[in-house]
């Protein structure tokens, strides 16, 4: 299985990445390795301004290749499986400025 570790350096770096259309919770990380879809792995996160690990188990259900229209970055979208009601809550009190926003993010 593999293992992605993902540091969150600003709000608008975390609210590109979160996905709230993926149910129960999805977050996009940036990777230049292959996956499938349906791969399950480790993500371990750091939230911005904190010194906190935060680990979850999920499976890829997007995949954003190199050269991806947009402009956007290659990657993948997980589904969180492990606790996802925990992370969710903890990213939308933190966006919770911003998930009115209609910036672009890294999947839509």
């Amino acid at each position: 299985m593999s293992n992605l570790v993902v540091k969150f350096e600003s709000l608008q770096q975390l609210y590109r990445a979160y996905m709230p259309f993926i149910k129960p919770m999805g977050m996009f990380v940036t990777s230049a390795e292959s996956f499938n879809l349906g791969q399950e792995i480790n993500v371990s996160y750091l939230l911005p301004n904190s010194s906190e690990r935060h680990e979850f188990t999920g499976s890829v259900v997007w995949i954003n290749p190199m050269g991806a229209s947009g402009g956007r970055p290659a990657g993948i979208g997980v589904k969180v499986l492990t606790d996802p009601d925990f992370h969710k809550h903890h990213i939308e009190q933190m966006l919770s400025h911003e998930l009115a926003s209609g910036d672009l993010t890294c999947t839509m």
